[in-house]
């Protein structure tokens, strides 16, 4: 079968091409992807090409395909599988494989097998480390978004405590207590602020930072204080840009007892050194964002790690109990991901998208593998309605919606928009 796929072939080397996938063997499964989320990670691999850890170094000859954050059907299933999968099977996959202690993962390091594509073949290893998870949602996209949902989930799940005189580490951010949120305000802070709420074990108190106020501004309205208090958290906004002693302030909202949790979701120096400020007693600190500086540092306060117990933890990425709660919750309904979009493209965007991530503002960039369709902000499909009745209809489904992405406004898409 043909596919169409970016490859990477070297440091902002992507190239889409079309080619035909080798047979299918009896250990593996066809499928056909429907959409993907670029992720800030296929920038990095992008720029550092074969220096990326999880990219091969022979892509120059045996080029991979990138993407992986990705949701489709299964189209054919090898005979090792059939007991578990099914044609017309919706599925995510989990990417951080760990397969027998190796890095590789799809979207990085497979040559048939990634997100921005038409058509994959998914190796056995998939399956083996039972990375293939089943969704049973009426959209796409919210099976793409479970990935980055995961790495939410798998942060605070990693957060720990303890109790005085034990040495046994309390998993999880402490139930009740202050957390706070730094820099939240961007995509991942959509989905963080949404699992903390809406979650079993949630803080009493949530403080979410930014110093962009547009962007705090359409978060509060997708998750506000009224909702959340409904669930029992008291949620605050808060724009640093414009305090002029920020940690003092911030702590000031906790009675000056500091945050038993502070997740830090930029790779900012002063973020780090302001979260360790904020900590209280047995306080923890979670180093969410990935820098791509190897040599990224930050103070600490090592006197309040020997007497205050304050700790430090950091995630990459979820596993796949995390992705699993993440489908679970999406299906149910308890949260609802989709505000993280603000752009939708077709695979014929991917190339652009990925090499300029960092410069193009908004929340996440949602392609939709089987059309061509220039990047185009959500916000913008009004404007382009007045001239392509596609963009029309999708800005009269989205406006019904407070201009949130939708199943209704995806299958419209599938059906109405120009083929790859």
């Amino acid at each position: 079968m043909k596919t169409k796929a970016i490859r990477i072939y070297g440091k902002d080397d992507l190239r889409l091409e079309e080619f035909e996938l080798p047979q299918m063997q009896d250990d593996e499964i066809l499928a056909r992807v429907v959409s993907d989320s670029i992720c800030m990670s296929s920038y990095k691999a992008t720029k550092q090409g074969a220096d990326h850890k999880r990219v091969p170094n022979d892509i120059h000859i045996y080029p991979t395909m990138i993407g992986h954050e990705f949701a489709g059907e299964i189209v054919q299933v090898g005979n090792k599988w059939k007991d578990r999968f099914s044609p017309g099977d919706k599925y995510s996959i989990q990417p951080a494989l760990n397969y027998k202690g190796s890095l590789d993962a799809p979207g990085y390091s497979f040559r048939w097998i990634g997100g921005n594509a038409t058509y994959i073949i998914i190796p056995n290893e998939v399956m083996e480390m039972d990375c293939l998870l089943p969704y049973h949602g009426d959209s796409y996209f919210l099976a793409s978004l479970a990935e980055p949902m995961s790495c939410v989930i798998g942060a605070m799940h990693a957060s720990y405590h303890t109790r005085t005189g034990s040495y046994v580490h309390e998993m999880g951010i402490r139930e009740g207590g202050n957390m706070a949120i730094l820099a939240g305000a961007g995509p991942m802070g959509f989905g963080a602020v949404d699992y903390a709420i809406h979650r079993d074990r949630k803080p009493g108190l949530l403080v979410v930072t930014d110093i962009d106020q547009a962007r705090l501004d359409r978060l509060e309205k997708i998750h506000s204080p009224r909702e959340a208090e409904k669930h029992g958290v008291r949620l605050i906004y808060v724009n640093t840009g414009n305090l002029e002693n920020p940690v003092e302030y911030l702590r000031s909202l906790t009675g000056d007892k500091g945050f038993d949790d502070v997740l830090v979701f930029a790779p900012v120096k002063q973020l780090v050194e302001m979260a360790d400020q904020m900590l209280a007693f047995d306080g923890c600190l979670n180093f969410f964002a990935g820098p791509a500086d190897t040599r990224f540092k930050a103070e600490l306060n090592f006197y309040n790690v020997h007497y205050a117990f304050t700790h430090i933890t950091g995630t990459s990425g979820g596993n796949t109990d995390d992705m699993r709660e993440a489908l679970e919750l999406m299906s149910s309904g308890r949260i609802n991901p989709a505000a993280m979009i603000t752009h939708i493209g077709g695979l014929d965007a991917v190339i652009d998208t990925t090499r300029r991530l960092p410069e193009i503002p908004g929340g996440k960039k949602l392609i939709y593998t089987h059309i061509s369709l220039p990047l185009t902000a959500i916000e913008d499909f009004e404007r382009h309605g007045k001239k392509d009745p596609c963009f029309r209809q999708l800005h009269q489904i989205l406006k019904d919606n407070d201009f949130i992405w939708s199943a209704e406004a995806e299958k419209f898409l599938l059906e109405n928009a120009r083929k790859i």
